[in-house]
């Protein structure tokens, strides 16, 4: 059976230099995530470079991108949070192509890599921080005392305030990083099923097609899933943009 951890493998692609012991090197990750920001940026001028009252699938689709996070931005952090329209919107084009350009054999899965989703999580989590401070000086840090507590327990409750908010770059990334894991390395477990059972002539083949079948649902739900990620990951940041704009609310 072929190795599922495999697919996720980091490989170089281009020596850049050496530091220390430590090679730094332009990878099969940089590689599609330059081939995603770039495939973004086309679609999104291509989309809106002939705007038209009556628009076309283009166009329309980019409508929808647009109306969908605004949407999601109102409803979680109000009309003020749209002045972070484009860091969410990014966030969430960026995860859902990297999602989505996953699915296809033999390309490789981004969000699947820690790395990947700690570096967009840790930069949610200090976008919120500075904001908050910014705005609010020390009021920023109403956000871990709740209204209404009782004095004698409000020190636990300030604690467990700050280690939530500590805690918010680790479950925000590991949701979407395990998530994909999960997926991916069952497909590919699934379809190694399918290699295996059809060694064995035409009984084997006949019972590959139950592990065949499983791989069409489960690509219709990865494909589900995949979608569903990225609307977490964005609405969990504009949750945690809700408390910078508003804290103690």
């Amino acid at each position: 059976m072929a190795d599922p951890i495999h697919q996720f493998q980091i490989v170089n692609l281009i020596p850049i230099a050496h530091v220390g012991g430590s090679e730094i090197a332009f990878t099969n990750s940089a590689a599609f995530m330059v081939v995603i920001a770039g495939g973004l940026t086309a679609f999104l001028l291509g989309a809106t470079s002939k705007r038209r009252l009556v628009p076309s699938r283009l166009q329309s689709a980019a409508e929808l991108s647009y109306e969908f996070v605004a949407s999601t931005i109102r409803g979680t952090a109000g009309t003020e949070g749209m002045r972070f329209f484009p860091f969410v919107f990014t966030i969430f084009m960026f995860v859902l192509a990297a999602n989505m350009i996953g699915i296809i054999p033999y390309t490789f899965t981004v969000t699947s890599h820690i790395i990947v989703t700690a570096a967009l999580a840790i930069t949610v989590f200090l976008v919120v921080l500075i904001y908050g401070l910014w705005s609010h000086g020390f009021h920023f840090f109403n956000l871990f005392i709740p209204k209404g507590v009782p004095i004698y327990i409000l020190p636990l409750i300030v604690a467990i305030e700050i280690l939530s908010f500590m805690s918010r770059p680790i479950s925000h990334s590991v949701r979407l990083f395990a998530n994909m894991l999960a997926g991916h390395i069952t497909l590919q477990v699934f379809a190694a099923f399918i290699i295996l059972m059809s060694a064995h002539g035409i009984l084997g083949w006949t019972g590959a097609v139950l592990p065949f079948a499983m791989i069409v649902i489960l690509m219709a739900l990865e494909a589900l899933v995949a979608f569903l990620q990225a609307y977490v990951f964005a609405i969990l940041t504009c949750i945690y943009l809700n408390d910078a704009i508003h804290p103690g609310h």
